[in-house]
């Protein structure tokens, strides 16, 4: 059973009190007509034995049926008003746990999984929204609806209340019991289609290597699987659902035939007037529907606190990577110079270091690439640069700036970040290309795309720059989609640039044109990550690590020269470019 977390539900409805207060005062209100129309109705059965006038009985119906359309009017407005608190908290947690997972640090969803992300920011927040507005109505109603009935039917006949709501705990406990059983079947389902959903997505993204490998009938059988999964888990709820109800109505025919059966001998008693029996039968109609909603109330209160829980784990942990607490102001545009001092990196679940005290220094408008053994700290140290990983406080520096001490916004701003899989978004090329100034001019996208060397590929496409691209830019070859992203990270206009192996699908030819072009202003400070060394050969300056070290730092002519490890991985793609050319 999960822990009962009332200051949690109090902060969450605290700004919402107003609405609350009135839907509360409007239940009070109908339960209160709910208990007057049949006391009017047993009025009016009992006048029936003075004699029979159509306008008196006219006047008495006019009369409750106004009551009935004001405590329906009533019923409405506080319905509203309660599950509109619902809906709203809904609302502001989503946004409130999205503008969070916006400040995290980008491993962290890895960490967690995506799945387990938007499972809390989806399911968990309508269980959340269930719980502050179907239960909290629900439980309050039940509440006044026994605060205000109960009394009502006891004036009547005490022994009558109690033999007509003496089945009530039993309705009670088959409810709760088939509750909890339909809450895991409603799961259940929920957990089917979607992973039913997800083999859909992924089927779609992955469909060329479905057709390239003759696949369709594989995935066929899988999709059937999970198809048919989905189905017996919905027809499962249903067979649940269909067991419940008829049983709930058995048992409130049941009781309603006890108080018919001994109303009946108080009747001829004279105990009891036939007006006050069908009073007593309607009380009786009444609070049937509340009692079995309560079992499905307590069951989807239990489930709500749950992922209050879930949902306040997320919210509470703080990011890793964040603004210092008094960050320097960046008063004017950076010149472009990087520095590291011992800069030393390693990962949280690693057991080694992996930088090992990097001392290097890139002056402004310098190219310079950086190369080194598959798992040497390349890509860490091009993630060190914009700290999308953390680095310690006087080990990396932007012109005099220690990194640490700037705010992230303002750090990323003058250091622009292209990863080997430079992410598109499914809209046009011209928006993906200004993502990181969404106010760009048409003549500055297509002056970025120039200096990306795609504009061509541009022309290519029937709709040039409003071409939509698909999702991840599915619709895009892999070197497109990178001098697609060097174009959204020329844009921006930040003095440092960032190759994370950014130029890695495209041809030695392109590659050289696209440094050549960005070079041609000298006012940018370029970052090469490469595995391309015929690339790295044209930078001003090459940094060689491996295990993590600066091994090595000069420029080709001079490398070359000498015996060592970027002599060694020279020569290593030499010969592997001469056997491309044999073959």
């Amino acid at each position: 059973m999960a822990p009962f977390r009332l200051d949690l539900i109090g902060r969450y409805l605290r700004p919402h009190r107003k609405d609350l207060l009135i839907g509360a005062l409007a239940l009070v209100m109908v339960n209160l007509l709910s208990v007057a129309i049949p006391m009017e109705v047993k009025g009016i059965v009992d006048d029936l034995k003075e004699g029979f006038s159509i306008k008196d009985v006219l006047k008495q119906s006019i009369w409750i049926i106004c009551l009935a359309s004001t405590m329906g009017f009533v019923r409405l407005l506080s319905r509203q008003l309660v599950f509109g608190v619902g809906r709203q908290v809904e609302v502001e947690l989503r946004q409130r746990l999205f503008d969070h997972m916006l400040t995290q640090e980008p491993s962290w969803v890895q960490e967690v999984g995506s799945g387990e992300v938007i499972s809390r920011s989806t399911s968990d927040i309508e269980n959340i929204r269930r719980l502050l507005g179907f239960t909290i109505l629900s439980l309050t109603n039940t509440l006044l609806a026994y605060c205000f009935t109960l009394p009502a039917m006891i004036a009547i006949d005490p022994w009558l209340t109690l033999a007509a709501i003496a089945l009530y705990p039993l309705m009670l406990g088959i409810v709760s019991l088939f509750g909890g059983k339909m809450v895991k079947q409603r799961k259940r389902q929920q957990e089917s289609l979607a992973t039913l959903s997800e083999l859909i997505q992924e089927d779609l993204s992955g469909i060329s290597a479905i057709k390239i490998y003759g696949q369709e009938n594989s995935e066929r059988k899988a999709f059937n699987r999970l198809n048919n999964n989905y189905r017996d888990s919905a027809i499962g709820l249903a067979r649940t659902a269909s067991t419940l109800f008829p049983l709930l109505q058995g048992i409130s025919s049941i009781s309603l035939l006890l108080l018919i059966a001994i109303g009946s001998g108080q009747l001829e008693k004279g105990a009891l007037t036939v007006g006050g029996l069908v009073a007593l039968i309607l009380y009786v109609e009444r609070l049937v529907f509340p009692t079995a909603l309560l079992g499905f109330t307590l069951n989807t209160f239990q489930v709500g606190q749950v992922s209050l829980k879930r949902v306040e784990e997320l919210l509470n942990r703080k990011p890793k990577i964040k603004d210092p607490k008094n960050p320097k102001v960046l008063k004017k545009q950076i010149s472009g110079r990087v520095e590291a001092k011992e800069l030393t990196i390693r990962y949280q679940d690693s057991n080694r270091n992996i930088l090992q005290g990097l001392n290097f220094a890139i002056e402004p408008g310098e190219l310079v690439a950086v190369v080194g053994p598959i798992g040497c700290g390349k890509t860490t140290l091009a993630r060190a640069l914009g700290r999308m990983v953390e680095v310690s406080k006087g080990e990396l520096f932007l012109d005099e700036h220690d990194v640490v001490e700037l705010r992230l916004k303002d750090l990323r701003r003058n250091v622009a970040f292209v990863p080997q899989e430079g992410y598109l978004f499914t809209n046009t090329l011209a928006e993906n290309l200004r993502y990181g100034d969404p106010r760009a001019s048409n003549q500055q996208v297509e002056a970025s795309a120039v200096q990306a060397s795609f504009m061509d590929d541009v022309r290519g496409f029937p709709d040039g720059f409003k071409t939509l691209v698909g999702e991840r830019g599915i619709t895009l070859s892999g070197g497109q989609r990178q001098r697609a992203a060097l174009g959204r990270a020329l844009l921006v206009k930040s003095p440092v640039i960032v190759l994370d192996d950014a130029l890695a699908s495209v041809d030695n030819k392109t590659a050289a044109a696209i440094l050549s072009s960005i070079r041609e202003q000298r006012d940018r400070t370029i970052i090469m990550i490469s595995h391309q060394l015929s690339a790295a050969a044209a930078c001003d300056r090459i940094l060689v690590l491996e295990e993590g070290r600066l091994v090595q730092h000069g420029s080709h002519s001079d490398l070359i020269k000498i015996e060592g490890t970027y002599k060694r991985l020279w020569e290593r793609e030499k010969a592997a470019e001469s056997l491309d050319a044999v073959s």
